[in-house]
């Protein structure tokens, strides 16, 4: 049995959490690093002549189940849908359309509106479906 006194002095360093603490701020340097690189601010000279890149905005026309027919979400009848395409149409003559009809909708909803698009020269047309799954 060993005195009190015989104990072998303590001279193991755990440097376990200094390494933790050393890998941390590792981690928060490299993430600050980046963070700040990203962030270059950048005068951009402005072109009037400029062609716009931009896509332009695709016009949804959906045909509910009971005939209602909505433009961008916007309830409209087949008279006013012909007039606002009509103004569109004359802001870009290559407007793409897609047209979403409900299932349960008369086919002769959905085939208006297709005629219409035909009489206003709508080429840039789509029919939205859902994938059929199996």
């Amino acid at each position: 049995m060993k005195a009190q006194g015989d104990a072998k002095p303590y001279d193991d360093i755990n440097i376990t959490p200094m390494l933790d603490l050393s890998y941390v701020l590792l981690v928060i340097f490299i993430i600050m690093t980046t963070a700040a690189v990203q962030g270059i601010k950048v005068n951009l000279p402005k072109a009037a002549d400029a062609p716009s890149l931009a896509k332009p905005k695709t016009v949804a026309i959906t045909i509910a189940s009971d005939g209602k027919i909505f433009m961008d979400a916007i309830p409209v009848s087949l008279d006013e849908l012909s007039t606002r395409l009509q103004q569109k149409k004359a802001q870009n003559p290559d407007l793409p359309v897609v047209v979403r009809g409900d299932g349960e909708t008369q086919y002769r909803n959905v085939i208006d509106v297709l005629a219409l698009l035909q009489r206003l020269d709508i080429t840039q047309l789509g029919l939205v479906t859902q994938k059929l799954v199996q």
